[in-house]
């Protein structure tokens, strides 16, 4: 295996909370509905989604930042042991096997008012 690309990216929590109420429609647009909702329904905290679309970009950066993904070809899904992964289709699948990517590695963090991830493309 090799590394085909790396992301990484930060957003400020309280400036991504201000787009959120700013623009009605925004949270439909970045993310699928199991992104924005815990399984028993409750909405998501806004620290977590940051998180989440930090991850999206990151993962456009790692592919290279091509035009025409879509946000919600990208879906950040937690495992049962809470390790979060990838889930990929449509444009964004298309990209990376075109590129070769077999898997992905993601890390996502928030504290001090700052969400970050990082992605690996491995192929």
């Amino acid at each position: 295996m090799s590394i085909i690309g790396v992301g990484i990216d930060v957003a400020e929590i309280d400036r991504f909370r201000e787009s959120l109420e700013r623009t009605p429609g925004l949270a439909g647009r970045l993310f699928v509905e199991r992104e924005l909702y815990l399984p028993g329904g409750e909405r998501r905290g806004v620290a977590s989604l940051a998180a989440r679309f930090a991850a999206k970009e990151a993962l456009a950066k790692a592919l290279g930042a091509p035009p025409g993904l879509l946000w919600t070809d990208a879906e950040v899904v937690v495992e049962d042991n809470g390790r979060p992964r990838l889930r990929v289709k449509g444009s964004v699948a298309a990209c990376a096997a075109e590129l070769g990517v077999r898997s992905w590695h993601v890390s996502l963090s928030h504290d001090a008012g700052v969400a970050s991830a990082v992605v690996i493309a491995e192929g």
